[in-house]
C-alpha cells in the first residue's frame, strides 16, 4: 500500500513540476497591449453555457439584443475645413503667418461603434471619422466623451477610436468563419440617429467583393472586400455598428448597403470579424496594420479564363503574374497557377484568398495548395512579406518616429529639395484620418516649419506633433511649390 501511495506522489508531483514551470512562464510572457484590453470573451462563455443549454433558444433575439445593445455606441463628428489667405504686405513687414486671414468651412456626421474592450477602445469605420476634426462618442446611457483615433486603415475600412472611461460593457468576439447561409443575424447601430436600434435578417452570402472599398481609396492602398452580405435593415448611421448572432456575439461591422436611393433595399454589407480583428489588434499594438502579401496578381475564374487556359474546373483563383522576389516568387510559385485552398481552407474567390491572408501578418507562414500550369496539385509553404519586402514586424517605436496625428512623412531627396528650392523640409507620404487630414492637409504636402523653427528631420517633426504643445503653426508647400499655413491645438 505504501509503494502505491509512493508511486501516486511521485506521479502528481512530476505532473506538478511541469504545472508549475507553465504558470510560472505564462505569468512573466509579457502580453501584447490588445490581449491585455480586448476583454469581451473574458465573461462570456459561462454565460452562454447556461443561457443556450437549450438549443430551441437560439433563436430568441432578446437575449442576443439586451447582451450587445450597451456595446453598442453613436459616434458623431465635426468637419472643420480650414483655408488662410496670405497677406503679402503683412509679410513682408512682420513675418511669416502674419496678416493671415483664416476661412472655415463646417460639416458634421454620425456613425455607430462597437466597445471591444472595458477600457475604452471602440472599433467602427474608417470612412466614419474620416476627415474628423472632432469625435464625440455617446454610449446607450447618454454619457458624452471625446475621442481620438487610434489607428485607421482605409485598406479595410476599420478605425479605432478611444475614450477616457473605464467598466465600459464590451462585446464578445465570435468567428465569422463559422457563420453559416441563412444563419439569423442582429444588426445593432444608431440608423438616421434612430440610437440603439435592432434589426433583424439572415446572412445572405459571404466572401462578397462589392468594389465599395475602391472608390474610397487612395491610389497607393490595396483595398480588401470580403463582405458578409445580409438582409438585415441597415440605414445611413448604421456604419460602424455591430453585426451579431443569436448568442450575442460579434461576428461583423456593419459597412455599406447597395441601394439607388441611399436608404435599405435589401441588401447590407458587413466586415467579418476575424478580419477585424486583426487588424484592430494590430492598430492598438503597433499603430499600424502589419500587412502580408503573396506577391501576386490573381483574378477570379471565369468561364473566359477556364476555358483559355485548359482548366479542369472553375474552382480556385487564378494566378495570372507572380512579381518578382515576392512571397510567392521566392516559394517557387509561377504564373498560370491556381490557389485551391489557404490551409484547410477552399478558396474560391479573389475575395476569400484576400480574407485569408488578410489575417496575417509579415512573417507568418501560409501553406497553399496549388494546381500547377500542368494540372499537378501541389502543397508550398509561403513566407509572407510586407510591401517593402520584409519579413520583420515593425515596432511601435519605429512607427511613432516616423508617422503622427495620422500622417506617415519622409524626408525631402536632394533632389526634391533642389526642385523645390529649401534646405529642409518633410513631405507627408500618406495621410490617414487624424487631425491633420481633418484641417484639409493633403499627401505630398512638404512641411517647411512648426512654430516658425525649420523642419531638419522626421522625427523632430513627429517629436514637436507628439509633444502635446497646445499651440501648433505649420507652415507647408503645397506640391506646387505655393506656400500656406496651418494652425491648430493639440
Amino acid at each position: 500500500m505504501k509503494t502505491k501511495l509512493k508511486i501516486l506522489g511521485l506521479g502528481v508531483l512530476g505532473g506538478m513540476i511541469p504545472l508549475g514551470m507553465y504558470v510560472f512562464f505564462a505569468n512573466n510572457n509579457e502580453a501584447s497591449l490588445s490581449d491585455q484590453v480586448i476583454n469581451g470573451n473574458n465573461d462570456y462563455y459561462a454565460k452562454v453555457a447556461g443561457m443556450y443549454a437549450n438549443p430551441m433558444m437560439t433563436e430568441n433575439f432578446v437575449d442576443a439584443s439586451e447582451s450587445t445593445i450597451n456595446s453598442v455606441v453613436h459616434v458623431t463628428t465635426k468637419v472643420v475645413k480650414t483655408t488662410i489667405q496670405q497677406d503679402p504686405f503683412f509679410e513682408f513687414f512682420y513675418g511669416p503667418g502674419s496678416g493671415n486671414k483664416e476661412f472655415k468651412q463646417y460639416g458634421s456626421g454620425s456613425g455607430s461603434g462597437v466597445i471591444v474592450s472595458s477600457e475604452g477602445y471602440i472599433v467602427t469605420n474608417n470612412h466614419v471619422i474620416d476627415n474628423a476634426s472632432e469625435i464625440e462618442v455617446i454610449l446607450n446611457d447618454n454619457s458624452k466623451y471625446t475621442a481620438h483615433v487610434v489607428g485607421a486603415d482605409p485598406s479595410t475600412d476599420v478605425a479605432i477610436l478611444k475614450i477616457n472611461a473605464t467598466n465600459l460593457k464590451p462585446i464578445a468576439l465570435g468567428n465569422s468563419d463559422d457563420l453559416k447561409i441563412g444563419e439569423w443575424v442582429l444588426a445593432v447601430g444608431n440608423p438616421f440617429n434612430l440610437t440603439s436600434t435592432v434589426t433583424a435578417g439572415i446572412v445572405s452570402a459571404k466572401a462578397r467583393n462589392i468594389n465599395l472599398l475602391t472608390d474610397r481609396t487612395q491610389n497607393n492602398i490595396v483595398p480588401i472586400e470580403s463582405f458578409i452580405q445580409t438582409d438585415a435593415a441597415v440605414n445611413p448611421g448604421n456604419s460602424g455598428g455591430a453585426l451579431v448572432n443569436t448568442k450575442g456575439e460579434l461576428v461583423g461591422i456593419n459597412t455599406a448597403i447597395a441601394s439607388q436611393t441611399g436608404s435599405y433595399s435589401g441588401y447590407s454589407f458587413a466586415i467579418p470579424v476575424n478580419l477585424v480583428n486583426k487588424v484592430m489588434r494590430d492598430l492598438i499594438d503597433f499603430g499600424v496594420v502589419q500587412r502580408g502579401f503573396l506577391g501576386i496578381q490573381i483574378a477570379d475564374i471565369s468561364q473566359e479564363i477556364k476555358e483559355k487556359n485548359n482548366l479542369p474546373s472553375l474552382k480556385g483563383v487564378y494566378v495570372s503574374k507572380v512579381n518578382e522576389d515576392g512571397s510567392a516568387d521566392k516559394a517557387g510559385v509561377k504564373d498560370g497557377s491556381v490557389i485551391l485552398k489557404v490551409g484547410l481552407k477552399e478558396v474560391n474567390s479573389v475575395a476569400s484568398l484576400q480574407e485569408e491572408i488578410g489575417k496575417r501578418r509579415p512573417g507568418d507562414k501560409v501553406s497553399l495548395t496549388i494546381r500547377t500550369k500542368k494540372g499537378n496539385e501541389e502543397i508550398v509553404e509561403v513566407v509572407l512579406r510586407n510591401s517593402e519586402g520584409e519579413t520583420a514586424l515593425l515596432s511601435k517605436n519605429e512607427v511613432s518616429k516616423n508617422s503622427a496625428l495620422g500622417a506617415v512623412f519622409v524626408n525631402l531627396s536632394d533632389k526634391e529639395k533642389k526642385e523645390l528650392n529649401v534646405s529642409y523640409g518633410v513631405k507627408i507620404k500618406t495621410l490617414n484620418a487624424g487631425k491633420l487630414k481633418g484641417l484639409g492637409v493633403e499627401e505630398g504636402m512638404i512641411i517647411t516649419k512648426i512654430n516658425n523653427e525649420p523642419v531638419e528631420s522626421v522625427e523632430q517633426l513627429t517629436s514637436k506633433l507628439s509633444s502635446g504643445n497646445k499651440g501648433i503653426l505649420l507652415e507647408v508647400m503645397t506640391k506646387s511649390g505655393k506656400k500656406d499655413y496651418i494652425g491648430f491645438g493639440l
